[in-house]
């Protein structure tokens, strides 16, 4: 087991890495920006090292001086969290070569699974069901024409690059093509600094459905069930729930078992992520992500299973603790991102914290870094915490949701908790009936 583990993030995801090491017994080193000099994290960890100033470019992505903070603390590992260099391989090999373990999966399979088109080739290898479209990047005219007619209209096309609705354009006709080709070529270069992009079949109204799935890296692959993330806007997840209302016993075990096979054969290591979208009893492949994701807590509730000592156990070499029969699914987990934003015109509002107060009970989780006094920064993501609500099924779940958020206080600044508190007496959200457009149409009413 590791000695002593550098959490390179910052915000709740490093206070919530930091509580799993001190669990484990394991000592931790946390980096910060000057921005963050008092932030929790940096109180808690048992040292500190400041990195830079506020912009991430210069601190949280600035590789040589993590590096340099490994090299001088002693640290024989670092957690990347999520956001920032978790899914940067250049970073991983880096880490490699100064025989510092990187908690996560290979720099290649980053690779692999950070190009969107090579993605799309290995998940179709490994028998993962994937949307039609073309199988590489499309740069002309014709060629895309050509495809669009095979797959029919609408069509959507993506940045092979691609993350958070950049680079992403609809087609419903032929007329419409050539100036989305266009467009989303020049987005994606300006956003990525590489415009490849690639066609796939628009789906009409289909959820966002996610497995969480964790390989050993000698072939051993497991499945933690789903989550179904359809509640976003501009393609931001607002709202994730596990088990999906959409699906039944069935469909999960299936497609759960597709994807722990697909990490095995692939010689896998760590956590990930398998994205899909699901229409009419089919799953289609959009996405990996090599790395813990945002809304993992849901899965904890439902399981038991802290997926951060898994990460770094199979980091260190030990291998997964559990086999696929011993995870039970019991119950149902919410999880509302509470951000600081406008909640109806979503616009950063930073400022000072004058009273934090978190809601508490049977089934209930706050996983946040903030507290009365202290100042969020206008550099970083908005996110300040997440509720995550657990319940012995979807209806008691909602009930302490919605009990959970009357208790919720933040003053200071706007926060998006006044949107979760209409959402849970809505009644298709009560009902689970909703796609991965209902909440823009929502917002769209409200205005």
């Amino acid at each position: 087991m590791f000695q002593k583990i550098l959490i390179a993030n910052r915000g709740e995801i490093a206070l919530r890495v930091l509580r799993a090491c001190k669990e484990l017994g394991i000592q931790t080193v946390v980096v910060h920006s000057t921005a963050d000099a008092d932030a929790m994290h940096v109180r808690l960890a048992d040292e500190s090292v400041c990195i830079g100033p506020p912009p991430s470019r210069d601190s949280y992505l600035n590789i040589h001086q993590i590096v340099a903070a490994c090299e001088i603390t002693g640290a024989d590992a670092v957690h990347p969290g999520y956001g920032f260099l978790s899914e940067n391989a250049k970073f991983a090999d880096i880490l490699a070569a100064h025989n510092i373990t990187f908690i996560g999966p290979t720099g290649d399979h980053i690779r692999i699974m950070g190009d969107k088109i090579e993605a799309k080739r290995t998940a179709k290898r490994l028998g993962i069901p994937v949307v039609p479209g073309s199988d590489g990047a499309v740069s002309e005219e014709k060629e895309a024409k050509r495809i669009a007619a095979e797959i029919g209209y609408p069509v959507i096309i993506k940045a092979s690059a691609g993350g958070g609705g950049r680079g992403m354009k609809v087609a419903h006709t032929e007329a419409d093509l050539e100036v989305a080709l266009q467009t989303a070529r020049s987005e994606a270069g300006a956003a990525f600094g590489d415009d490849a992009v690639y066609i796939e079949k628009y789906l009409q109204k289909p959820r966002h459905i996610e497995v969480q799935v964790f390989g050993d890296g000698f072939g051993r692959g497991v499945h933690f069930g789903e989550r179904d993330c359809s509640l976003q806007r501009r393609h931001q997840k607002v709202w994730e729930e596990a088990n999906s209302p959409a699906l039944n016993a069935e469909e999960r075990s299936r497609i759960g078992g597709v994807c722990a096979k697909a990490i095995a054969d692939l010689g896998y290591s760590g956590a990930g992520t398998i994205e899909f979208l699901y229409e009419n009893g089919e799953f289609y492949f959009i996405e990996m992500n090599t790395r813990l994701q945002v809304e993992h807590p849901v899965t904890e509730a439902i399981t038991g299973i802290d997926l951060v000592h898994e990460q770094i156990r199979v980091a260190s070499g030990g291998g997964l603790s559990v086999k696929q029969e011993d995870i039970k699914f019991n119950g149902h987990a919410i999880e509302c991102r509470i951000n600081a934003e406008d909640p109806r015109t979503f616009t950063p509002s930073p400022g000072t914290i004058t009273h934090f107060h978190t809601p508490g009970g049977l089934g209930i989780r706050v996983d946040s870094g903030v507290y009365s006094g202290y100042k969020i920064p206008p550099y970083y993501d908005s996110l300040i915490g997440k509720l995550i609500v657990h319940g012995r099924n979807r209806v008691e779940c909602m009930m302490r949701l919605r009990r959970a958020l009357d208790e919720f206080v933040v003053d200071g600044i706007k926060t998006t908790l006044p949107l979760f508190r209409d959402l849970v007496g809505n009644a298709d959200i009560a009902n689970g009936d909703y796609d991965i457009h209902w909440l823009e149409k929502y917002l769209a009413k409200e205005e």
